[in-house]
């Protein structure tokens, strides 16, 4: 069988900022298309990539699921980049702050503090959706639990915005993006050790597993990337996402306001609409067939989260956003072994923050909006609104 395929760079700065008409493409050219630029064969519908997730021992991702194959080579056995039993056992020590009665205990907090946020931005009238609202409980909360220090606190997002741009191909924001990566990774094995860490935080917890031998001490520095990571912009970017949809989308606004039982659907819902990040890749340990087409064992395949979410065939009128669809099974947060281990934080942070707005806004207005251009993400950088207290 012929796989079609398609010259699209999905890096590109026009790629970056609107993805779809691409994505669209692609599903109609067939269950896989080889992306020449990037030696990738995309996935790009519903059923395909769902199942390529819950199929770790196949779609592996020992071999590491980012572009580049020299990057690729050197993150081979972080937690992101590993298959069981080892993803296993470096996830079982990450998750353990994340656990679901751990997430009730800081629900308070999280809480007031999106109280206090709320009340002083409503009240302003005017402000920064990505910077002033959304990435406040993040920065003060999360950044806390994690425990890294004050005096790095404000290249906390820097950092973890670079590590997103080497997902992708060696381009201009890959090249830029390397020196903070390495600054990063200087810092988590010099400076974020036992003694110059908040005793018990998060980071802390990562040493103090090792020191019982439940995992090897060297992997705790670059393990810090799975909570640095996850734990920031792709938060940010999905509560500026949710906001931008309901300016865009009043009426939706006006039934969340009405019906507070909707809040874990509009969530869902603006996942799915835009995915903050739009894929991963995954390497065949077999050969392999998608719907019919054949794959040889070692093919690197593109998920294309983005494009699944938005699949007709899944999802009908699927660029429409529409909070009473109840999309619980998007693929934003992934599916199977390497589902975001932090996605009920994620989730309380934007409950927290719908809840609360809800109380207080009647609209949105947007009145100047920047998007981002990351390789590995999807948002706004800035989106400034005003709104209408109510």
């Amino acid at each position: 069988m012929t796989i079609p395929s398609d010259e699209a760079d999905l890096f590109s700065d026009e790629a970056r900022l609107d993805p779809y008409p691409i994505y669209d493409r692609l599903r109609e050219a067939g269950p896989v298309v080889h992306l020449t630029r990037t030696d990738l064969y995309a996935l790009t519908r519903y059923e395909d990539v769902r199942a390529a997730l819950m199929d770790w021992r196949t779609f592996s991702s020992a071999r590491s699921v980012f572009v580049d194959p020299q990057t690729n080579a050197q993150l081979e056995g972080i937690t992101l980049c590993s298959d069981p039993p080892e993803h296993s056992l470096l996830r079982s020590v990450l998750g353990r702050p994340l656990r679901p009665e751990l997430m009730r205990d800081i629900a308070p907090r999280v809480e007031a503090a999106a109280d206090e946020i709320v009340g002083a931005l409503v009240d302003r009238g005017r402000f920064d959706a990505a910077t002033d609202l959304a990435e406040h409980l993040p920065m003060t909360i999360v950044s806390d639990l994690v425990g890294l220090g004050e005096a790095h606190r404000g290249k906390m997002l820097q950092w973890a915005a670079a590590i997103w741009d080497v997902q992708g191909p060696v381009n201009e924001r890959f090249t830029a993006a390397t020196p903070l990566v390495e600054e990063f990774l200087g810092f988590a094995a010099e400076e974020a050790v036992p003694g110059r860490i908040v005793p018990d935080g998060w980071a802390d917890q990562l040493y103090q597993a090792a020191d019982r031998g439940e995992l090897p001490r060297e992997k705790c520095p670059v393990m810090m990337l799975d909570y640095v990571t996850p734990s920031l912009d792709t938060t940010i970017l999905a509560i500026t996402n949710m906001i931008a949809l309901f300016a865009a989308h009043p009426e939706q606004w006006t039934l969340l306001r009405e019906d507070r039982s909707l809040v874990p659907h509009a969530i869902n819902e603006s996942l799915r609409v835009e995915s903050p990040v739009p894929q991963f890749s995954r390497v065949l340990t077999e050969d392999h067939e998608v719907d019919g087409v054949p794959l040889a064992a070692g093919t690197r395949v593109a998920l294309l989260y983005g494009a699944a979410n938005r699949d007709p065939r899944k999802y009908p009128d699927p660029a429409r956003f529409d909070i009473t669809r109840r999309p619980s099974d998007q693929l934003a947060f992934g599916r199977g072994e390497h589902v975001c281990i932090g996605m009920n934080l994620a989730r309380l942070e934007m409950s927290a923050l719908l809840e609360r707005l809800a109380d207080r806004v009647e609209r949105f207005d947007v009145l100047a909006a920047r998007p981002l251009l990351n390789n590995g993400l999807r948002g706004f950088e800035h989106l400034e609104v005003q709104v209408t207290a109510g």
